[in-house]
């Protein structure tokens, strides 16, 4: 940890700064109540870091996407998915390429993680629907399994928020550079006890490359029932997505023309279906939750002139229960669930895999939590432990793994002052190979389950019109599963998935939000991060794809009534694509700003997307001679108008 205390001098400044603001503040910060810790709590006394977005800041920030909500926002790192479709990968701490496997995407109770390479498909979501998002920072093993060492993104739609809905309607409509055209519609009825919501976009853009263009198409419908201790509903929903794939550009293409595109007739197409029923009661001191959810997706591409093809078939159920009741003057919060998970991918079309070939994921946990208050005190003190039995298989490659792993933690946080309260905790996580990675490897040496040791330390400062979070984590891998191009693989040493040497995650984050002023807001996100390999042949190197500094920082100025300018600042560090650091991406500013009227019922907006016009690029695979190669560029200056209405 020396490097990350070494660095915590860094965070003096903007503390130094949040502790000036209070005296001329005039506003009062909400209290932060989370939902990520599977039931509502609020945020202040947990022993670990939880950041949450609303809908008003993701409005106010012209957000189009769920990532890009958590990018402008909480300046999280994205990289470009080089699927297309306006979609981001998120890296919540540090894991680069494999980050989609290393953290887990919850929506309103629903996994989205595949259980291959794909990615979640955030960008997927109606953000009209969206009521606000957590990410809970650093491990959720005990809680959410498999894959959560680099911490959970919770999605919650207003129509899961529980509370009482009121008859409703609005309309967004937008144009913008890259012949965007962009039409958001929902709307609320409710009656007594019945509510049914829905949700609809139309996004169609040419793309900011040859060959990008893209459509999405998206439908959410919720419909449910509640009284005083009960709540019952179904969901559905339906996305399409169409995209063209320019493909990856060389160092010389991108410096000469980076608008250009490898390939002019790549595409992929992608139709996702979802359904699910869900029920929540109060029964005396108990809060009981279960959810059903089965969703499917049909995807079809052309890559290299190859066509590929497959189908999703997946289910998860989740039952829980909480109990929250007094032991002698203390408070003693216990809860425990069950949560079970299938997947199934079907080859439809392909010119490597035989069409019909069937991959397969299951997992069956069960999980409990306790945290316990001291009365006197306000110690609190948290354990948790998970176990988990999964199974997973490939046809093609006749490979199979099964395997339990268990996952813990122990948590304590402490109030030293009225305002301030620090924490600590450690934990065990966990995850097996998915179907891609254990299908790609030497066929004489089998894939080790991935396990980490997790570690935590911060402190919380919360006061009427400030909140500050201050964070230092460790995390120490052993047999991290990853690509090594120059692995021994089923076609010899030309590339495959591995057991990497022992890796370590380290890393400083602050997180902080101001009211200045009745009319002005201030949100800061800084990090420092270190991932590395601790031993072997890349000792001391920088895993790919991680930027050792980022800094996010977004205001919301209101100066005079209808009238409101969000401007926001992201800086990510330079980052190496390789594992022997012989290239480096360089750093990038982007800058956008938002300026909104309202009057009545209607908001007119103008924003700008990197309004600096800066080029730079997120995503890049290859190193030639040291320079980087394979690049995936940006978009320049975007800009964008919008009028919604609400009915």
């Amino acid at each position: 940890m020396k490097t990350v205390f070494a660095s915590a001098r860094l965070a003096v400044l903007p503390l130094a700064l949040a502790a000036a603001l209070p005296s001329w503040a005039q506003t009062q910060l909400k209290e932060v109540v989370v939902t990520a810790t599977r039931f509502a709590e609020p945020a202040a006394p947990l022993p670990f870091g939880v950041s949450v977005i609303t809908a008003e800041e993701i409005q106010a920030s012209g957000a189009s996407t769920v990532n890009e909500a958590v990018m402008k926002l909480l300046g999280v790192v994205g990289r470009l998915d080089i699927s297309g479709g306006n979609n981001y990968s998120l890296d919540l701490r540090g894991f680069g390429v494999t980050a989609d496997s290393n953290q887990v995407v919850i929506v309103d109770g629903l996994r989205l993680n595949e259980a291959d390479m794909a990615t979640a498909g955030l960008a997927s979501i109606p953000i009209e629907s969206v009521a606000r998002i957590e990410i809970l920072r650093g491990t959720g093993a005990v809680l959410y399994g498999e894959g959560a060492t680099g911490g959970v993104i919770v999605v919650t739609t207003k129509a899961a928020m529980g509370v009482q809905r009121v008859s409703s309607a609005e309309v967004y409509a937008a144009v913008g550079s890259h012949n965007l055209k962009d039409l958001r519609a929902n709307a609320v009825i409710a009656s007594g006890g019945f509510s049914l919501d829905v949700a609809a976009d139309d996004r169609r853009s040419d793309g900011h490359r040859d060959n990008f263009v893209s459509s999405t198409q998206a439908l959410a419908v919720t419909g449910q029932w509640r009284n005083e201790w009960l709540r019952l509903g179904a969901r559905a929903g339906r996305n399409d997505q169409d995209s063209g794939l320019p493909g990856a550009l060389t160092a010389a293409q991108y410096a000469a023309n980076l608008r250009q595109a490898q390939s002019l007739t790549d595409f992929g197409s992608f139709k996702k279906d979802n359904a699910g029923v869900f029920a929540e009661a109060t029964v005396g001191d108990w809060q009981l939750a279960a959810d059903a959810n089965q969703r499917t997706k049909k995807y079809t591409s052309v890559v290299y002139g190859s066509p590929y093809g497959y189908d999703v078939d997946a289910s998860n159920y989740s039952v829980r229960a909480r109990n929250a009741r007094k032991v002698g003057a203390s408070d003693n919060v216990f809860v425990i669930g069950m949560d079970k998970g299938a997947w199934e991918r079907t080859t439809t079309q392909s010119s490597f895999t035989p069409v019909g070939t069937v991959a397969t994921a299951r997992s069956t946990a069960l999980y409990a939590k306790d945290d316990f208050t001291l009365a006197a005190t306000g110690t609190r003190f948290s354990i948790g432990w998970r176990t988990e039995e999964m199974k997973k298989a490939e046809a093609a490659s006749a490979s199979t793994l099964k395997e339990r792993q268990n996952a813990w933690n122990l948590g304590l946080s402490q109030p030293v002052a009225a305002d301030v309260t620090v924490y600590a905790r450690v934990g065990r996580s966990f995850r097996l190979a998915n179907v891609d990675e254990f299908s790609f490897t030497n066929p004489n040496v089998s894939l080790q389950a991935q396990t980490s040791r997790d570690m935590e330390l911060g402190a919380r400062w919360t006061l009427e019109q400030s909140q500050v979070d201050v964070r230092v984590y460790r995390s120490k891998l052993q047999h991290e599963i990853g690509y090594d191009p120059s692995g021994q693989g089923p076609y010899g040493p030309f590339g495959a998935n591995v057991n990497f040497d022992p890796t370590q995650r380290q890393g400083l984050e602050l997180e902080s939000r101001h009211a200045l002023s009745a009319a002005w807001d201030l949100r800061l996100n800084a990090a420092l991060r270190k991932a590395t390999f601790t031993e072997g042949a890349y000792a001391g190197k920088n895993l790919a794809l991680v930027p050792k500094k980022t800094l996010a920082v977004r205001t919301d100025w209101r100066p005079a009534p209808g009238h409101t300018l969000d401007a926001g600042v992201n800086w990510v560090a330079s980052q190496n694509p390789d594992f022997a650091n012989a290239c480096t991406m360089p750093s990038y500013t982007t800058v956008d700003v938002r300026y909104a009227y309202r009057f009545g019922a209607a908001e007119l907006a103008l924003g700008v997307a990197n309004a600096t016009g800066h080029k730079y690029y997120t995503q890049a695979y290859g190193c030639t001679a040291g320079e980087t190669q394979s690049i995936y560029p940006e978009a320049g200056r975007a800009v964008t108008a919008s009028l919604r209405y609400k009915f």
